[in-house]
């Protein structure tokens, strides 16, 4: 886990998110909402703790990180959109069931319960609440699980650059369609639309 990377007080921020409920607290409570999300920043766990604030990709790296503090492989997996924003989930397994950690504008995009047997059921409990203001259903493909341990030796936990080479990497890699053959959608209902807004910042 990298016990020397991080300093005391880091550390104990760490210690008081000893479950992943808590670290959804703590990235929707106790971090403000990054409006960058448009390219300007991808801060490490390390800067998103010092400045308290995390957009979708920084989110998640966080939640890798803590996840990871508490035994789990740090894995992230995409969710690829049309006429969107992509999302970024912290994924981890307990007893056998896939659960998740998510940063969001958007109050359906957030944390789930480790009760999905296969990723599959995981993503598609994401896809009714995954919409555009144009009120369109926009998830389509998701990734394989990513280990950020493969990154260690970039320092992805503790680095003061931006460490764009996660997002990059997530981008690249194969991503596994959601609808096949194409099926026709309709559109997000009223009030699932209003939930997913509240609390959205800009």
């Amino acid at each position: 886990m990298l016990p020397n990377s991080w300093t005391p007080a880091e550390r104990s921020v760490f210690r008081r998110l000893n479950t992943p409920q808590k670290i959804q607290r703590f990235l929707d409570f106790e971090l403000a909402y990054n409006k960058e999300q448009g390219g300007e920043t991808c801060r490490s766990p390390r800067r998103v703790l010092r400045d308290r604030t995390a957009h979708c990709m920084e989110g998640a790296l966080f939640g890798a990180a803590a996840l990871r503090m508490l035994g789990h492989p740090p894995l992230l997996l995409d969710l690829e959109a049309v006429r969107d924003d992509d999302h970024v989930l912290a994924v981890f397994r307990q007893r056998g069931h896939w659960g998740s950690v998510a940063k969001s504008n958007y109050a359906g995009l957030r944390y789930r319960e480790p009760v999905y047997r296969t990723l599959r059921e995981l993503v598609m409990s994401y896809f009714e609440h995954y919409y555009n203001l144009r009120k369109e259903k926009t998830l389509r493909r998701y990734s394989r699980p990513v280990d950020l341990r493969r990154f260690d030796a970039d320092h992805w936990m503790t680095a003061e650059e931006e460490v764009w080479f996660v997002p990059e990497y997530l981008t690249e890699i194969s991503h596994t369609d959601i609808l096949r053959p194409p099926v026709l959608l309709g559109r997000v209902d009223e009030r699932l639309f209003a939930a997913g807004l509240v609390g959205r910042i800009g």
